[in-house]
């Protein structure tokens, strides 16, 4: 016996839209824990004559007020010590930056491959461009879908993606995980991944509607299709998930949030499209069936 998921549409709704507001007063209260490449600072790439690791580079960095810089090893081994290191702080003076990075000839000889700032200017159009990245994805979908099938199918299913973006930046906002450049690409990804699972339930309603009915309701045909498609979106969410969930738990510091974001993002991508998106055609096609005829 299954479970009647277009039945219980408005619970469903009712769940997200709770998860929405929570979402709305966190990002307004608690804001968001942005990256230096959104709000600028420095970077610093430095390569060592013998290995370091990150708590030795970061005892220094205390030392000076830079405590939580973001610190990467790279080309390494075992993940825990390395001869190169790539620092990224906030804004800081230059001095400060400096002497921090004199202090590091106490963890031996070194070489400055790189030092730089980055402007808060920058960090506002990488704002920019992100939000136009999504957002230009959004309508070339628009037009896509209603190319293949119809407008209805196209709006319901960037609401569904608009719904996924929207959780996974509120969890970054509750959580005050730091966002960086690496985000932008993660919500992306989500986007792509989230419209596959739709598309394929609207493509089995499109080829059940062939088949339909005047007599027969819509809720029957969304939930018989959505139910044939199942076996495959919960095998093509889980095996994603399972990836996902691995390279968060065991990736490293270095692509933690990314994947985080992708795991939350993936999760809320199958929840929309089995239990939201379909539901949400329908109401959008009856109110088109239902909208009164223009007066002569």
């Amino acid at each position: 016996m299954r479970f009647p998921i277009v039945k219980h549409f408005k619970y469903f709704m009712g769940l997200t839209l709770i998860v929405l507001v929570l979402g709305v007063v966190s990002i307004f209260t608690r804001g968001f824990n942005m990256g230096i490449d959104f709000t600028g600072g420095s970077i610093v790439d430095l390569t060592f004559n013998q290995e370091v690791t990150v708590a030795q580079v970061r005892d220094v960095l205390n030392e000076h007020g830079m405590g939580n810089s973001i610190i990467q090893l790279e080309n390494s081994t075992n993940n825990e010590a390395s001869k190169s290191v790539l620092i990224r702080t906030g804004l800081v003076e230059d001095e400060q930056l400096r002497a921090a990075v004199n202090d590091m000839k106490a963890l031996g000889d070194y070489q400055i491959n790189r030092m730089e700032n980055i402007g808060a200017t920058i960090g506002e159009e990488l704002i920019e461009q992100a939000a136009m990245a999504v957002v230009l994805s959004w309508l070339l979908m628009i037009v896509y879908i209603t190319y293949r099938f119809e407008f209805n199918f196209a709006v319901a299913a960037v609401a569904a993606l608009v719904i996924d973006v929207f959780v996974t930046i509120s969890y970054f906002s509750f959580f005050q995980m730091e966002l960086d450049s690496s985000f932008v690409a993660a919500l992306l990804t989500v986007v792509g991944f989230s419209i596959n699972g739709t598309v394929v339930i609207f493509d089995r309603i499109r080829e059940n509607l062939k088949l339909h009915r005047r007599s027969e309701g819509l809720e029957e045909l969304v939930e018989t299709s959505i139910w044939q498609c199942m076996t495959r979106t919960v095998y093509t969410e889980s095996t994603a998930l399972f990836a996902v969930l691995v390279i968060f738990l065991y990736g490293g510091a270095t692509i933690h949030n990314f994947m985080f974001a992708m795991l939350v993002g993936f999760a809320s991508g199958g929840y929309t499209s089995i239990c939201l998106a379909g539901p949400m055609w329908i109401k959008m096609r009856e109110r088109k069936n239902n909208k009164p005829a223009a007066a002569n």
